[in-house]
């Protein structure tokens, strides 16, 4: 882009210094170099809006095409995401058959309308054929230490809730950890304020709409995600999170989520309606050096009255993974911008209440041509103290715009 700003530029200067033949045909010519020079202008402009380079860094605590609108002077902006996967079961352990799935299609839809006042929202296409919207926030920038947001908002619990874009996770599937036990993709409606409370120390503090409890199962809280959609609005929860990061590469976080879940669905046996209190607290740290990562996360969850609910609900859920990997493509070709690193990541779930702890174990490679495009492939070995699960071979690709 630069390179054609400046070819263009010389171009137009040349233009303009040409001599003009006749001074009764100087006004009619110099109108027609005017014209021109306006109509490159305008492509320049319009290319620059359009193709030009974008910053992909993260803002807010979102992913980079989710944070496209806060670089904006003014207007629209549109970015996205996208990730499918063919995964082969290797094991006839409770395997029904071999699928290939284009997992997720994004579309990010943003609008700056001053400097202060900015929409952001993200609609997904999910398994090529079901819309949902994942996210509607409308921002109010007042201060670096406390700005508000309202809408449909990520609960920022975790670490992949809020950046779950493919090319910032290892493996084809997000960790079990943070999709099952933290749920993924979780929103809800809500309110709240966000900030620096210091340098490289950033918070976010929401009220929000609290889960339904009578959708809670056996594998805790996921399916009393109410996204949104004529959501039970009787019991509301309140979320935060701290962000700090000390050292360039280091960040180091945690959260917590506490609420009623009861939404006057679940009764106890004299028929009053039940609390359904609900709490999950996490802490997480993540670790770049030279190539080298290092990721880990741990999270307890605690559900009142789960006897009430049924469906073999436990009252206590605890999970923790730790993942590494390594760059290896600066070994393989010096000064090279792609991306080559093998990964492994270790998860361990205990259902406090019923049988459904699980160890896994998730080996694979992700391998990025450019920053916006990685190719998967990893294997996902389950080990489940009662029934089983088969185990996985999956390959995907995924891309940010």
């Amino acid at each position: 882009m630069f390179n054609r700003l400046l070819t263009s530029t010389l171009v137009l200067m040349s233009l303009l210094a040409l001599p003009v033949a006749g001074s009764a045909a100087t006004m009619e010519e110099l109108e027609r170099r005017l014209d021109i020079v306006t109509q490159e202008l305008q492509t320049l402009k319009h290319e620059s809006a359009v193709t030009g380079e974008t910053d992909y860094s993260s803002n807010f605590g979102f992913g980079p095409a989710a944070s496209k609108v806060y670089k904006l002077n003014k207007g629209l902006s549109i970015g996205g995401y996208g990730e499918g996967h063919f995964s082969n079961l290797v094991s006839d352990k409770g395997a029904s058959s071999d699928t290939a799935d284009m997992l997720r299609a994004i579309l990010y839809v943003g609008y700056k309308f001053t400097d202060r006042i900015i929409l952001n929202t993200e609609i997904e296409i999910e398994h090529a054929n079901e819309t949902f919207v994942e996210m509607a926030s409308l921002d109010f920038l007042l201060h670096e230490k406390i700005n508000l947001r309202t809408g449909l908002l990520l609960a920022p619990v975790g670490i992949t809730n809020e950046l779950h874009e493919p090319t910032l996770f290892h493996g084809n599937m997000r960790p079990y950890v943070e999709s099952e036990v933290i749920p993924s993709t979780w929103r809800e409606m809500g309110a709240g304020a966000f900030g620096k409370l210091a340098e490289n120390l950033e918070y976010k503090l929401y009220v929000m709409n609290g889960f339904q409890g009578a959708d809670f199962t056996s594998k805790g809280l996921r399916g009393g995600r109410q996204k949104g959609s004529k959501a039970k609005a009787d019991d509301w929860a309140l979320v935060g999170s701290l962000a700090y990061e000390p050292v360039l590469g280091l960040n180091l976080g945690g959260s917590f989520y506490v609420g009623d879940s009861g939404q006057k669905e679940v009764l106890e046996a004299d028929g009053d309606k039940a609390d359904v209190f609900t709490e999950i607290y996490e802490i997480h740290g993540q670790y770049k050096v030279a190539g080298l990562e290092f990721k880990a996360l741990g999270t307890i969850v605690q559900i009142d009255d789960n006897e009430l609910i049924g469906a073999n609900v436990p009252e206590e859920i605890t999970g923790w993974y730790g993942e590494v990997a390594y760059d290896v493509m600066p070994l393989l070709a010096r000064g090279t911008t792609q991306y080559l690193a093998p990964f492994f990541r270790y998860e361990d779930v205990d259902y406090k209440g019923n049988n459904e702890d699980l160890d896994l174990y998730n080996v694979g490679i992700s391998y990025k041509p450019i920053p916006n495009v990685v190719l998967k492939a990893d294997y996902r070995n389950f080990d489940k103290k009662v029934g089983d699960k088969a185990d996985e071979l999956n390959l995907g690709f995924g891309y940010i715009f």
